[in-house]
């Protein structure tokens, strides 16, 4: 897990410098930089796989030169397969058996690799640059290409640095939307993100860049599972023995990120059974209402595991939220970031590498919002103008709830339906209230090969998955230092979940059926007997109380005014109707108040002055 960085833009020893300083809490352990005439690579090292000084980076292979984010948890099966067709080895780490695979295979390498990974290669001979980001978009890399110059980096604001980019006015948008910026855009104009399972092509000499596919969801179910509920239980639980146990393959301290729901716990018992003594970390909160430590404790008591509870409390919260663009690059509106960002860094003082269970809501149709979804189809079967009937009776009621479900039931589709509760159902504080229907990966929705919930899964894993979960872990975990591996993410996991009957999944309402089946061989299933909770900060209640006077100051009506693509007067009235009660908005204010944190931050002016040590 570490820092890239690279350019082809003849910057000073001193700029680039910087530009590389700029994301060293990503990779404390070593950091450097290699020139030559085409481009300067750039890498700041965590080390984790071969701690000897021979794996730093940037590395040298014959006549290529890497810099690597990530893990392939598979190197050691691909570096035999690679001994035997001649290949030589200097040092135990993956970053060279990435070098000797990309001289056998071309750009077909990447095929080869399971693992999470953003890398870029020079060759000296070919005078190109070739690079990938890993399957299912775990690990960043942006970039700018304008004419023959090309620059990439983990984190956007080493690009940003010292140039006078612009900000998109419609990532801001999108963002009000979403609560992040979908790829390939940026927070910048002139940076882009690689998508996810993509690799590219740069030629030194012409300047042309190239991107390519490498990797996508089969959305035809050709392959659909054909053997009994037994059967797929038997290859799953392989599967994910495998997943994990090729992700505790490291020479520094691991641990386990425990909730105490069904994915990291059935992560931790997987575990517990390759290792006599595990180290697992969940998260307190002092309102009982949003607090699941009692569980992550009662599973972690059965397993036996050493377990660490950290504490997230109001004033420890606060530090975050008013330093939260510190560690996100990007307007950045998941407030389960704040909680993550404060585990990651008590993790750190125990462990360098801990293990999750993402990945499992959305592979394995796990979230609330799915049966929500699927109980509601029934009503899409009749004509819309009965259900615009329906929703005017609804919507006399006052209550707030009663209006979202008017709101709903009027719209066109149910795909219509989802994306605009995943974005916000009411956006009429947003300049353009139906952006979020224009997201690219919309089309999945109405996949006809498959059924509801199989699509909804399916835009998940390409959108919420990618874009919102992986970019709050990379960022909390990376911001200390700290590597977070997710078995359930694992690509050969996520294609035979997508591959399964959605009957395995979900079965008479009960989610993650397959998952719970397994997990309940080492856990007690009445440990899981209570409705799903959310890793969420309790937002509603401090922006009401603690926190009131600090979202009155922050988003006054001056503030709001300095912030694009919003509706003043509009977005006052939902401040107030928050505040007084009427209706819970805390969603619309968090994301406005990361927005303005980051604009006042990120002023294209200051940035080249812009502190971002941790």
């Amino acid at each position: 897990m570490c820092g890239i960085y690279g350019s082809t833009i003849k910057y000073g020893e001193d700029v680039l410098r910087e530009k590389l300083n700029k994301a060293s809490f990503r990779g404390p352990d070593f950091s450097a930089l290699w020139d030559c005439e085409d481009v300067v690579l750039g890498h700041n090292r965590l080390a984790i796989i071969d701690l000897d000084s021979r794996s730093n980076q940037p590395f040298l292979y014959k006549h290529l030169a890497i810099v690597f984010n990530g893990e392939i948890y598979n190197f050691l099966e691909l570096k035999a397969e690679l001994q035997q067709k001649g290949y030589s080895f200097n040092t135990s780490s993956d970053t060279e058996v990435i070098c000797a695979a990309y001289l056998e295979y071309g750009a077909s390498c990447v095929q080869k690799f399971n693992g999470m990974f953003a890398f870029t290669i020079y060759d000296s001979r070919e005078r190109v640059l070739f690079g990938a980001r890993d399957r299912l978009g775990k690990k960043p890399f942006y970039y700018s290409h304008s004419g023959t110059e090309f620059e990439f980096a983990s984190q956007p604001s080493q690009i940003a640095l010292f140039n006078d980019f612009t900000v998109n006015q419609q990532a801001i948008r999108e963002y009000l939307i979403w609560g992040y910026v979908p790829e390939p855009r940026s927070i910048w104009t002139e940076v882009k993100k690689l998508p996810a399972g993509y690799s590219f092509t740069f030629n030194c000499y012409t300047g042309v860049l190239k991107t390519e596919k490498y990797w996508d969801l089969d959305y035809s179910w050709a392959n659909k599972f054909q053997g009994s509920f037994d059967a797929a239980k038997i290859e799953l639980k392989g599967l994910l023995t495998d997943a994990v146990k090729i992700r505790m393959n490291a020479d520094v301290p691991l641990g386990i990120f425990l909730s105490g729901g069904i994915d990291s716990s059935l992560i931790a018992a997987l575990a517990s059974q390759m290792r006599d003594s595990v180290k697992t970390f969940s998260i307190k909160f002092n309102e009982k209402d949003f607090d699941e430590s009692k569980y992550a404790s009662m599973v972690a008591s059965h397993l036996g595991t050493e377990h660490h509870t950290i504490e997230c409390s109001y004033d420890s919260g606060l530090d975050l939220i008013e330093n939260f663009s510190r560690y996100y690059d990007e307007p950045f509106a998941d407030s389960s970031a704040i909680p993550s960002l404060l585990l990651s860094k008590y993790t750190k003082n125990h462990v360098t590498v801990a293990l999750s269970g993402d990945g499992g809501d959305e592979g394995f149709i796990g979230y609330t919002r799915y049966k929500w979804i699927n109980n509601v189809s029934p009503i899409f079967g009749l004509p819309l103008s009965i259900r615009q009937s329906l929703a005017a009776c609804v919507n006399l009621s006052p209550n707030y709830v009663h209006k979202l479900i008017g709101m709903g039931i009027s719209l066109r589709d149910i795909e219509i339906l989802y994306v605009k509760m995943f974005g916000g159902m009411e956006n009429s504080w947003v300049q353009e209230p139906d952006l979020g229907l224009n997201n690219p990966f919309r089309e999945i929705l109405t996949n006809k090969r498959k059924n509801l919930l199989e699509n909804l899964s399916d835009f998940d894993i390409k959108t919420y998955l990618n874009e919102d979960i992986n970019t709050k872990v990379d960022r909390a975990s990376m911001a200390f230092s700290l590597e977070s591996r997710s078995p359930l993410m694992d690509y050969r996991v996520m294609e035979f979940s997508r591959n399964l009957p959605t009957r395995y999944k979900y079965y008479r309402g009960s989610q993650k059926r397959i998952l719970k089946d397994i997990l309940f061989e080492y856990v007690p299933a009445q440990f899981f007997n209570r409705p799903k909770a959310g890793f969420t900060m309790p937002f509603k209640e401090w922006f009401r109380d603690e926190l009131k006077e600090y979202v009155l100051d922050n988003l006054s009506e001056k503030e709001l005014q300095s912030i694009p693509g919003i509706n003043v007067k509009r977005t006052l009235e939902i401040i107030k109707e928050h505040m007084t009660g009427k209706w819970n908005r805390y969603p619309q204010i968090w994301k406005l108040l990361v927005l303005q944190q980051w604009l006042k931050a990120y002023d294209n002016k200051a940035l080249a002055s812009l502190s971002h040590v941790i």
